[in-house]
């Protein structure tokens, strides 16, 4: 369950204010180039101005990325808030998931996947922030990279887990792995609206159509931005060109409903 630390409050409403979310995979903060660089990613994440970052593929205290803790680094450079899911014991430290907040944080819910065949173990982190007054459920994970099935064993737990109270908007952020059609994206795309789909309806996505792996020259859209619509609607989607990492983020600008 979310545990949530105290009573939102309900006096300011977020009618007509932009929500900008972002879905990243950060390879541990490496880019194209093989460099270890964090403000590099951190540079990326101000520029794009994102109240809410999904972040996947994240260190704290591993060798292979020097021992550093690398969501606080990403928190203290960007001035943001934040939670993690330690998935994954890995080199002395922890690899998992997380996400970064412009709002205070309320309160968390961190579960971690059954798998199948694969051996990374994964799962997702949600947090509940307070949005110009009105409550928000955000969402970050990563699913299964080698293996549809795993993916879709995954999905199922995710859906599972997230129930379906219409009550709080949700928007779920994440690497799925996977091209829209697949089963996992499917299935999800059955609950909720795709924010890429959404925002260009009229067909007027430009020429990367959402791809954003790999990011010296995108093939594949497998990062996705999912929402509950009601509460929120996406007016805006594009893919950040840059190489500080081997995906490029993908940016959703939502506006809320005129209905509290």
């Amino acid at each position: 369950m979310l545990a949530l630390c105290c009573t939102l409050p309900r006096d300011t409403l977020a009618k007509g204010h932009t929500l900008r979310v972002m879905t990243y995979n950060i390879r541990t903060g490496i880019g194209e180039d093989k460099r270890l660089d964090l403000a590099r990613v951190a540079d990326v994440i101000k520029r794009a101005r994102a109240d809410l970052v999904g972040l996947q593929e994240v260190d704290r205290g591993v060798e292979r990325t020097h021992r550093v803790d690398e969501i606080a680094e990403l928190a203290r450079l960007t001035g943001m808030e934040y939670a993690f899911a330690n998935n994954l014991r890995y080199q002395g430290g922890w690899y998992g998931v997380a996400i970064l907040s412009r709002f205070p944080i309320e309160g968390t819910d961190h579960r971690r996947y059954l798998n199948t065949r694969e051996a990374e173990r994964r799962g997702f982190v949600r947090v509940r922030v307070s949005a110009w007054g009105r409550p928000l459920d955000f969402v970050t994970t990563h699913l299964d990279y080698q293996h549809e099935d795993g993916r879709v064993f995954e999905a199922r737990q995710l859906l599972e887990a997230l129930g379906d109270d219409g009550s709080v908007p949700l928007v779920i952020t994440g690497d799925f792995n996977e091209e829209p059609g697949a089963e996992a994206y499917r299935l999800t795309h059955a609950r909720f609206a795709d924010a890429w789909s959404d925002a260009h309806a009229d067909g007027g996505g430009g020429d990367d159509v959402g791809r954003t792996y790999p990011a010296d020259k995108p093939t594949k859209r497998i990062d996705y931005v999912f929402y509950k619509p009601g509460g929120l609607r996406a007016t805006g989607a594009r893919v950040v060109q840059t190489e500080a990492s081997d995906h490029r983020p993908l940016v959703v600008t939502f506006r809320w409903d005129d209905k509290p």
